[in-house]
């Protein structure tokens, strides 16, 4: 990865200008900063007004790990995508209805388990299309994550387990990802390339199957396996990256 604010990464920041780029991003980690309870996230009102802005002049998407429905009341704007469920959202209904059912089993082995998850400080999200065992605030990690591996030993045989910031994500190894998502809605926007900015494993995805004309960004350079081309120090430059997409929108 190179700095996304060296000449290079300005280069191919301005010669999005010249395109018709979908403008796509993450949510925690991301637009919202990371926090201990993820019910009480929120993107800082400078970037809230940055983004109106900016879907005012271009085709913006939000592609994120939660629910739309949960995300939705938490942005601020209007994107004209908000992709949920780590981009499964983009499937059929027939295609989620299976892919729902797929986790069941899941479900079942987690309430029969309930009192040592809680015990362990672990948290369930069931989002239907994925679900979320968050362990953030659990007093002892170690301890948490053995008890989260612990259950998808037993009922998450086959299933896509995807490690987060805290968090193990587990869906349907058939259901679309983040990449899928991002690739089916530059499409559905009729654009020709996109910048995608995320900061977690879930992101990875895009970062694999974005083109090589496709600028994508990763949150903090500390990944140094990560495949994205371009990094930021951390949220804090967010606003800025938003004040180039800005000046580049409005003067094309």
């Amino acid at each position: 990865m190179k700095p996304l604010f060296s000449a290079e990464g300005r280069a191919a920041l301005q010669a999005l200008a010249h395109r018709q780029p979908l403008l796509a991003f993450d949510f925690d980690g991301t637009l919202a900063p990371i926090v201990p309870r993820p019910e009480t996230a929120r993107i800082p009102l400078p970037v809230v007004g940055r983004m109106r802005r900016l879907a005012e002049l271009a085709a913006v998407a939000v592609v994120t790990g939660r629910d739309a429905e949960d995300v939705r009341p938490r942005l601020g704007f209007e994107p004209r995508f908000t992709i949920g469920n780590h981009g499964i959202d983009i499937g059929s209904a027939e295609a989620q209805a299976s892919w729902r059912a797929a986790l069941d089993p899941l479900r079942d082995e987690i309430a029969a388990r309930d009192n040592l998850l809680r015990q362990a400080g672990v948290t369930v999200e069931d989002k239907g299309l994925s679900l979320a065992l968050h362990y953030r605030l659990a007093p002892h990690h170690e301890h948490a994550v053995g008890a989260v591996e612990a259950v998808l030993a037993v009922a998450a045989v086959g299933l896509r387990v995807v490690p987060g910031k805290c968090v193990l994500n587990v869906m349907d190894p058939r259901a679309p990802d983040k990449g899928d998502a991002m690739l089916a809605l530059v499409d559905r926007a009729g654009c020709d390339c996109a910048l995608f900015v995320g900061d977690d494993e879930n992101d990875e995805s895009v970062f694999i199957k974005a083109p090589p004309d496709w600028v994508t960004v990763r949150v903090e350079r500390d990944h140094i396996r990560s495949r994205a081309r371009y990094y930021l120090d951390g949220t804090a430059q967010i606003p800025t990256l938003l004040d180039v997409l800005i000046g580049g929108a409005a003067g094309s």
